[in-house]
Parts: C-alpha cells; structure tokens; sequence
C-alpha cells in the first residue's frame, strides 16, 4: 500500500532513505521551524499519511494494520522532521504507541533532539470525565494535528506548539456510531459482532466497545445522541463558533453523511453557535466499517487562525484568503 501512497502523492511525501514505514514532507525540515511527527497504524487512510505535507505535519511514522508504528520509524521521522528547534509527537492515546513513541522520543533525546509529546484524547464516549486521560484519540486528529501542524509552521517556540496542541486537544469533541463491522485482512473475519437491526454508540476505529449497544434509529435521532453527550462537555454560549468534522468509518456514503451534518448544524443553530468551516467525508477510517463520527472543535480566535493556516497535503489543501 505505501508504495502506492507515495507514487500517489510524491507531491507531498517522500520516503525517510533507508525506510519504508517514515515518510516526510517534500518542504521539510525547515531550519528553526518545531518539527511536527504523527503516526499511527495503517488501516484509518487517509489518516495518517494524508496529513503530511507543508503546513501541516512534517512527517509520519506507520504501523500494521491498527498496530502501532515501531520505534525504529518514529526515531527515523523525528531525525528527518528536526529543524533544530525540537520536536513535537502528536499521536493517539493507545498503549502501542505510546509505548513505541515513548521509546523513540528517548532514542531521538539521546541524539539530541528535544521531544515533546501531546496524546490526543477527542473520544469523549470511550472514558468518563474523570478520566479524560485515559480517553482514545479518534477522528479529532484531523483539527488536531492541523493546529499543530499550523502552530509549527509559524515558527511559535515549541513550548508554545505544545500549548496550543494540548488546548486543540481539550476542545476537540469526537462521538462515533458503528452499524456494521469491519473485516480484518489477516483473518478474513469481522473484529466484532454487531446485529442486523443494532448500532453501537461510542465503538472505536479499532472496533473498541462503545457505552451502548442499541436499536437502529433514524439519523436525526443518531445526531441527537451524539450531539447531547457532545454538548454534556463542550459548554458554548451563543454567537460562539466551531469546526465540524463528519466523518465515514469506510462504508458509509456521502449521502448519508451529509443527511447527518444537515442535524448537526440544526442542533449548533438552535443554540446559536456558528459553524466556522466544516468537512464532510473520509479522514479517519476502520477500512469497511459502516458507520460515522462526527467531531466538534469549540473554537476561539487563535484556534481559528491556526484552522485557518494554509497548508498542502493529499488530503487537505487550505489556502491564504
């Protein structure tokens, strides 16, 4: 698949020499620029290979399928992502790569590079609020890494590229549906069980559980749930402003997305927050699985600047007004 990806995309990425699971950006490294490095397993396309490019990340390490990236990649993006102002990780809170990311960043300090690291934690419905920590990063990536990616390109210290990430991070919103399972290429065989007339409420990308296990509703009822267990944390007052991002876990359309966020900017204006921007389609996915997420970003100025910041990847292309 990687080589495919990169045939596909040479504009963006290249190979780190020497390696076939770290590519980097075509611009980068940039002298006296924060490094920006993500990664994860293959599996979710087009994250995460989708957002490496100018403006956003400056490289990306990949793993297995749903299976963290090894350190010897991540050590490889971090030397090639260096512009001597250090380094920020930006990755999802899963034990695999926390672990291997943890790894690398001791390998890349012993090489004298400075890591930082911010673990993205959007799935509200995956750990209570009093255990925000122990939350997975999810479709929020997207806002995510882009604020990062933004913050770094501006030449913002890498104390202040940290700050800002871990601030996209705790306004970033993310609850996801799943109504059938994905199929796994090594077994051939589904990664749960789910049944014909069921949805699952809070599943993961990996097809973790959800909180719920529940019969097939309409798709404003759906939006609903989502939206309430959202709006339980994400505390707006009226004329704020967000990003929203509704997502496909593989196999659900457009169509039906779209039918989603026509919800979702229903319930937002009966509270009178404004939508800033907003993206419909395939950024994080579980290969075939049928189902949506949808994502909020609670926005304030300096977020939607850095929202706002042109970049150029495969998947995203933002440019200067």
């Amino acid at each position: 698949m990687l080589d495919g990806v990169i045939k596909a995309h040479d504009k963006y990425l290249q190979p780190v020499k020497g390696s076939h699971r770290a590519l980097v950006a075509r611009d980068g490294p940039r002298k006296g620029k924060v490094g920006l490095v993500i990664g994860g397993g293959t599996g979710h396309e087009p994250c995460f290979i989708g957002y490496v490019g100018k403006g956003l990340a400056d490289a990306v390490a990949i793993g297995n399928i749903f299976s963290s990236p090894p350190p010897d990649p991540i050590v490889q993006c971090a030397v090639a992502a260096s512009g001597g102002e250090g380094v920020l990780f930006v990755y999802g809170n899963y034990a695999g790569d926390v672990m291997n990311f943890e790894m690398a960043a001791e390998i890349a300090e012993e090489q004298g590079i400075e890591i930082r690291t911010v673990l993205t934690t959007d799935d509200i419905a995956s750990s209570p609020l009093e255990d925000k920590d122990g939350r997975r990063g999810v479709a929020g990536n997207f806002f995510i890494f882009k604020v990062a990616g933004a913050a770094c390109d501006q030449g913002l210290t890498l104390d202040a590229c940290e700050a800002i990430t871990r601030k996209a991070n705790a306004r970033t919103f993310t609850v996801g549906v799943a109504l059938e399972p994905c199929s796994m290429p090594q077994t051939r065989r589904h990664n749960f069980e789910i049944g014909p007339e069921d949805m699952e409420v809070g599943m993961g990308i990996h097809g973790e559980p959800g909180v719920s296990r529940e019969r097939i509703r309409t798709a404003d009822e759906v939006v609903d749930t989502i939206m309430d267990n959202i709006f339980k944390e994400m505390k707006t007052q009226p004329g704020d402003r967000v990003a929203v991002l509704v997502n496909s876990f593989g196999a659900t359309p457009l169509m039906e997305l779209y039918i989603l966020f026509r919800r979702v900017a229903q319930r937002l204006a009966a509270k009178n927050v404004v939508i800033e921007a907003n993206w419909i389609g395939y950024y994080c996915t579980s290969l075939d699985m049928a189902g949506a997420s949808i994502s909020i970003l609670h926005l304030d100025e300096q977020l939607t600047e850095l929202l706002n910041h042109p970049c150029e990847t495969a998947v995203l292309n933002i440019n200067q007004a």
